[in-house]
């Protein structure tokens, strides 16, 4: 059959592009172009790119947190008739994990830019071997305070993969998913204190109290080859994302900086300072086997922190904050009335309340760290700026941010450690500490209110 020449030739389909060609990769799963605030993109490619990203890199961090936190329990096994110390030599232990935690979480966050955050992810992991097998040399009765205490400083490598993988997960999602999850990455981790409390727990109930504690290393040393192995196999790096010490000398320029990180402290230095010192608290009060309740807390508070995340994508990070320093500092008054109740339920029961409300205020003020950036950058917007480029801008400072904050929030748990030690030995109990933080939440609900909540200025219009 012939064609008339003038017939109009069929247009043919066109071949939709693939995954890799969106996503530009190069070899060692390097992503070259990402664009999740084009709808378009996330819903082919960016969506199922970002969530396999956020689930590898939660095992991580929860694996992390487990590491950072493990003398938590360790020392909850080491009675002071065999071992030999006191009650403020075990807050020791549990201090020096908490302060290295602290210090290494700026320079894991920019680490991301530096290496990658597949790449980085796999080394922060391997960096959990460390102390995990150090401690299995060295823990048994005989070992000096001065040897623990180095090793477990060395624990709290485990405290910097939460900022390199939150900064990490931030360049992932578009701002109207960040809450959501920034949420779930950090719940998902912060539930590391409780996994390991947990399975302290269970080696007691069917071994005795009396096992040795480096049981639980040989649990968790194979767990974290596993999960070095599976960001290795599973996880992407993306070009873009180049939050490096310029954007560190960017947001150190912010007074927004210090005000979110001194809130931080507040949140997440009260989660992971309590996590820390719970056990230590009731075994002090004279609960027998503290190690059976001690994980309660911090497994409500790592839970019900994507709730805080949510929330604050729904009402606004500011004023979630606001009122939950409120109920922190309300909260905190009846864990100091309880604590003189002699009733453990009710005591136990205030705490955990507390912990569900640093793990809220956890989400709600990582919430409003890209909502600050994400604001400027619409108030640039309106001045006629360059839409792809205040995006990026936007996520490499929060990025930032996040780094800045996450380090100084942690270091709230060495002060929570610090003022629980110092009230124990002045006066056998825990109230000067408590009154300490019912004042410091009052403080934090009183700064959020004045900066954040009153002010009407364009800047800070849905933070």
């Amino acid at each position: 059959m012939t064609t008339d020449a003038n017939t109009t030739a069929v247009a043919q389909p066109t071949t939709r592009a693939s995954d890799d060609e969106l996503l530009r990769r190069r070899p060692h799963r390097w992503i070259d172009r990402w664009l999740p605030e084009d709808q378009q993109f996330w819903d082919q490619v960016g969506a199922k790119t970002a969530r396999r990203n956020l689930v590898f890199s939660i095992l991580s961090e929860h694996i992390g947190f487990s590491v950072w936190t493990i003398w938590s329990v360790l020392v909850l096994f080491m009675p002071a008739k065999t071992y030999g110390f006191s009650v403020s030599d075990k807050f020791l232990l549990t201090t020096t994990p908490a302060a290295l935690g602290s210090f290494v979480r700026l320079p894991y966050t920019f680490a991301i830019a530096k290496f990658g955050g597949r790449n980085w992810t796999v080394v922060s992991a391997g960096l959990l071997l460390i102390p995990s097998v150090l401690a299995l040399i060295v823990l048994k009765p005989g070992v000096s305070l001065s040897t623990l205490l180095i090793v477990t400083a060395l624990a709290g490598v485990g405290g910097g993969n939460f900022a390199s993988s939150m900064a990490n997960i931030n360049n992932f999602y578009p701002q109207r998913l960040k809450g959501r999850a920034l949420g779930l990455n950090a719940g998902g981790g912060n539930i590391g204190v409780a996994a390991v409390q947990i399975v302290g727990a269970l080696i007691i109930a069917t071994l005795g109290a009396a096992t040795d504690p480096r049981v639980l290393l040989y649990i968790y040393i194979p767990l974290v080859v596993v999960v070095a192995a599976a960001a290795w196999a599973r996880m992407d790096n993306l070009t873009e994302a180049t939050n490096d010490s310029g954007a560190l000398r960017e947001v150190a320029r912010h007074r927004h900086t210090w005000i979110i990180s001194f809130l931080y402290i507040g949140t997440f230095g009260s989660f992971i300072g309590f996590g820390f010192a719970f056990g230590q608290v009731l075994s002090a009060s004279g609960v027998a086997h503290p190690i059976y309740v001690v994980w309660l807390g911090a497994f409500v508070g790592s839970l019900i922190r994507p709730v805080g995340g949510m929330l604050a994508d729904r009402m606004g990070g500011s004023k979630v904050t606001l009122w939950n320093f409120v109920a922190m500092t309300v909260v905190s008054a009846a864990v100091l009335a309880t604590s003189h109740a002699k009733s453990v339920p009710l005591f136990v029961t205030a705490f955990t309340v507390l912990f569900a409300l640093t793990g809220v205020g956890n989400g709600s003020v990582y919430k409003m760290i890209p909502a600050l950036f994400h604001a400027r950058a619409v108030t640039n917007l309106a001045d006629g700026a360059e839409p792809e480029q205040e995006s990026f801008q936007a996520r490499r400072l929060a990025s930032a941010l996040v780094g800045v904050a996450g380090a100084i929030g942690a270091f709230g748990g060495v002060l929570v450690q610090i003022a629980f030690r110092q009230s124990f030995l002045s006066t056998g109990t825990g109230d000067a500490a408590y009154i300490a933080f019912i004042a410091f939440y009052a403080l934090c609900a009183a700064l959020t209110w004045a900066v954040y909540v009153r002010p009407t200025s364009d800047d800070l219009i849905g933070v």
